[in-house]
């Protein structure tokens, strides 16, 4: 029988409505004022809760969201995201990373992102408090390891750069390898591409290129990240063979002004003879009836050496 997840991206569910001036004192006011000009019409609620509608997540092994929960990084908007992932599901069967909005700037670790620590967590790690070390994080479910990777850092104004701490880049080949050891169908997700030269930018990884090299040589089965606002499909080679790059709109876009319209994408694995058989289910959002439905299907050939049982 297959396995299942998902993956929803930049969901941007917060209300800045009652943002204080004493708050935007720092590089939070541009982003207050993009809210305030564009991103107000375009993120909307209503889309996110026809998504709830549509995710059916006891269904799922696990859900991954990569990053950008909130606007402006605000403490405020943490807790209402914290409300919101404690109404959308148990923190065992989401798991998320952060985006660069999430980190706008610095902030209290206690007010921020202690409040989502049990989604981000690793298996077992749960309700420890120790920020520095959870990424990147690693939760099995199954014939799936999903390895989490944190690409969000404070960055100046008018930069929405992500990097990938030295920390991270010096665990993550053990944690690739030992997963591929162990005959382990291995999702990396992260809010930046690691692809150099997908963004633009002032909105690329600044170390794509480590990260892209690690993958390459330590292997993987499925990359996925978000904050583009774009679906994408790109492959890239490995020692293992071919890797799908997969990155998914917003999910709370109306698709106003020329963006993707929000989606989300599901996911199946199958072990099959020569490796694994995945499925992508894309989830649109449609303007006309208020819900998602289903859109493009793919099926890809991930061939590898499986271990035997």
């Amino acid at each position: 029988m297959p396995q299942r997840f998902a993956q929803l991206s930049d969901p941007h569910l917060s209300s800045l409505e009652q943002v204080r001036a004493r708050d935007l004192f720092n590089k939070r006011a541009l982003g207050y004022l993009s809210w305030r000009r564009k991103r107000r019409f375009e993120h909307r609620p209503e889309v996110l809760q026809a998504l709830q509608r549509n995710l059916e997540l006891p269904k799922l092994d696990q859900l991954l969201i990569t990053g950008d929960l909130t606007h402006i990084g605000l403490p405020s908007e943490f807790r209402q995201a914290s409300d919101w992932l404690q109404q959308l599901g148990d923190a065992r069967q989401i798991a998320l990373v952060p985006g660069n909005h999430d980190s706008c700037v610095r902030a209290d670790w206690q007010q921020t992102y202690a409040l989502w620590q049990d989604y981000m967590a690793s298996d077992g790690s749960a309700g420890q408090d120790d920020g520095e070390q959870l990424f990147p994080s690693l939760r099995v479910r199954g014939q799936l390891a999903f390895i989490g990777l944190s690409t969000a850092c404070p960055k100046p104004p008018l930069m929405a750069t992500g990097t990938t701490d030295a920390e991270q880049l010096s665990r993550l080949p053990e944690l690739l390898t030992r997963c591929a050891q162990q005959g382990l169908f291995r999702v990396l997700y992260l809010h930046h591409s690691p692809l150099p030269g997908v963004e633009k930018w002032r909105k690329r990884l600044t170390n794509a290129s480590a990260v892209h090299d690690i993958i390459a040589q330590c292997g993987a089965e499925l990359v996925l990240h978000g904050h583009g606002h774009r679906a994408q499909y790109h492959e890239m080679t490995t020692r293992d063979g071919m890797v799908p790059v997969i990155a998914v709109p917003s999910a709370s876009a109306l698709g106003l002004h020329g963006a993707d319209t929000a989606r989300y994408n599901r996911y199946s694995v199958e072990r099959d003879n020569d490796g694994w058989q995945l499925g992508i289910d894309a989830r649109c959002y449609d303007r006309e009836s208020g819900e998602f439905t289903p859109g493009e299907q793919r099926e890809v050939a991930i061939r590898r050496p499986v271990l035997p049982l």
